[in-house]
């Protein structure tokens, strides 16, 4: 038979240990690993947070606040800045509670225009194989979710070339405030050119996307929904021509080129 002191024990440890799972999974949310690369070396971009094994933005503070320090000191440039001052303004950072309810044709063709303080990336985007993708992008796009907000991270790895963007906080953390679910990952390849979701594991989409300038080697994971233009093609070149400000490891981290997307709009032919 339990002792009422034994029971009192037990239920105070059950207590601490849902505290510690709801604790974890906070920080599961927090964090938005969204791209793991082969040859020992996993770096993870995010919607809810941070990068894992390349350290990264991963919630411990000390190690963000270096990490911005770091970003904030000028450092060597491959290039000089090729881009202009951001527009006036700053980022809605509206959050809802769901996905945005299905408005888009899958049998109409959508493009995307970043008007960037480097110049204009179009891409289109695939509604028929990222239906809820392209209708979430349509969505924020008409809410003027992304104009304001910096591409945050860039890496220039083998391997992996892609650019980051699409987080109003410019920290690797924000998102639109809901996920959205996997599309079009059967056989995805990323060669340059294509237009990914960001994630924190299966189906945690939100708002935070990367541009491929260079063809890159990564797993199926990552909903692929569009592709760039030739002429934005060449605005990403520039900009990764400028470089890296190195974070935590060699050849990622923040872009050395000021790239904000001063407006972002979508049309439909």
């Amino acid at each position: 038979m339990v002792s009422s002191e034994q029971r009192r024990k037990q239920l105070a440890r059950e207590k601490y240990e849902r505290q510690l799972k709801r604790r974890e999974a906070a920080r599961r949310k927090a964090r938005i690993r969204n791209i793991s690369i082969t040859l020992g070396l996993v770096i993870v971009l995010a919607a809810g947070g941070a990068y894992a094994a390349s350290g990264g933005l991963n919630g411990d503070k000390d190690k963000k606040d270096a990490a911005d320090k770091a970003a904030a000191k000028p450092s060597p440039s491959k290039a000089p800045d090729p881009c202009e001052k951001p527009a006036k303004g700053k980022p809605t950072g509206e959050k809802w509670k769901k996905e945005p309810a299905m408005k888009v044709d899958k049998s109409a063709s959508y493009t995307m225009r970043l008007s960037t303080t480097c110049g204009e990336i179009d891409f289109t985007m695939d509604a028929d194989k990222a239906p809820h993708t392209v209708n979430s992008f349509n969505f924020l796009a008409g809410e003027k979710f992304f104009d304001h907000t910096p591409c945050h991270r860039m890496t220039e790895q083998p391997g992996l070339s892609v650019l980051q963007c699409g987080d109003p906080t410019g920290s690797g953390s924000g998102g639109p405030g809901y996920e959205l679910p996997d599309e079009n990952l059967k056989g995805a390849q990323y060669p340059a050119g294509t237009v990914a979701m960001a994630n924190s594991g299966p189906d945690t989409g939100g708002s935070q996307f990367f541009l491929v300038y260079k063809d890159s080697k990564l797993p199926p994971n990552y909903t692929p929904f569009g592709k760039v233009s030739d002429s934005g093609m060449k605005v990403l070149k520039k900009i990764a021509k400028a470089g890296v400000t190195p974070m935590q490891a060699e050849g990622d981290g923040r872009p050395n080129a000021t790239v904000v997307i001063d407006k972002a709009t979508v049309r439909k032919s």
